[in-house]
């Protein structure tokens, strides 16, 4: 940083302030100094940095071991915010979700010092693993989750699932007629939620309940329950709790011949890439991970800086495209 302020013509103290972003330095100064960083080669010693802050700028990221969109979106959301406000990420991808594995998953972070700890959490299973630990660093869940383990260390931010339901579910009844939910599985707190989200709609539209159809997560599974339905007779509207239970629905209808958004309309969640190019193109709620990303980002260092325990939740769009349009 000496070399940086001799090159610069300006004080250790300058450079200090503008590796740190602070608001005070003229733009001329600011960029004269980058201009300095970047002739010589400069780069901070973290290290050292550690020493004088007491913190790592690192941050432990706990996901499951899933290829499934909505985690994987989750992680490279956050993994993007924390980039861009100053954190390195360290990753750890969790298959067998217990207690004992959790606490090894934190324990080989706070190995490495870092100064909070994320978990990606959306089954029942991992939520009760982060509820047993005893962490001395603050923990920020991303999870629709309704409950935040007791204790100051535990923060959650999620994205509101049963709200996007509801969107879906009222779109649908708008249509006319009731909707079949074809739900994802159970232990999933998205599962859970857009379930109880398209019950309550119903409820509330006074519309007659048909019995939810619980099944997977994938298109296999869409396909499997759309062929049954074609054979045991089709409801006029369908919430499918994602798109890929949406696209094999669509395959199934397609093989026999029923046409979506005229003989049935139909509704998925997550609008995936490529959603709207689906055959019609899929409506369907979408999630804004990059927002997620930035809202787990910004509840970590209000933790760090004291912040009391909270669960903070995004709003979700519904999205209207062809499937459900009666053209």
């Amino acid at each position: 940083m000496s070399d940086v302020a001799l090159h610069a013509g300006v004080s250790h103290q300058t450079v200090s302030r503008v590796l740190n972003g602070h608001p005070s330095v003229r733009a001329e100064t600011r960029d004269r100094v980058l201009e300095s960083i970047a002739a010589l080669g400069y780069r901070r010693n973290s290290a050292a940095r550690a020493l004088v802050t007491r913190r790592s700028d690192t941050l432990g990221v706990v996901t499951p071991a899933t290829a499934l969109h909505g985690p994987t979106s989750t992680l490279v959301g956050f993994e993007e915010a924390a980039r861009v406000a100053g954190w390195y990420v360290s990753v750890a991808t969790v298959r067998q979700v217990d207690a004992e594995s959790m606490r090894r998953t934190a324990e080989h972070f706070l190995d490495q010092g870092v100064d909070g700890i994320v978990v990606i959490a959306p089954t029942n299973e991992i939520a009760q693993a982060v509820a047993g630990l005893d962490s001395p660093v603050p923990i920020v869940m991303i999870s629709s989750t309704p409950d935040v383990p007791p204790g100051r260390h535990v923060h959650a931010v999620g994205v509101d699932q049963r709200q996007g339901a509801r969107l879906a579910t009222r779109h649908l009844l708008d249509l006319g007629g009731p909707v079949l939910h074809v739900a994802g599985p159970q232990d999933w707190f998205d599962a859970q939620d857009r379930l109880a989200g398209w019950r309550e709609e119903c409820v509330t539209a006074g519309i007659e309940l048909l019995a939810p159809v619980v099944t997977g997560w994938r298109a296999d599974d869409g396909y499997a329950i759309g062929r049954r339905l074609v054979e045991n007779g089709l409801p006029s509207a369908i919430f499918a709790a994602n798109d890929q239970l949406a696209l094999g629905l669509e395959h199934a209808f397609w093989e026999a011949g029923v046409r979506v958004g005229q003989d049935v309309a139909l509704v998925g969640f997550d609008d995936e890439a490529g959603s709207s190019h689906y055959a019609p193109p899929l409506t369907t709620v979408r999630q804004d991970f990059a927002e997620l990303g930035r809202l787990a980002t910004s509840v970590m260092q209000a933790a760090l800086d004291g912040g009391p325990s909270e669960r903070h939740v995004l709003p979700p769009e519904l999205v209207v495209r062809a499937s459900s349009t009666r053209a």
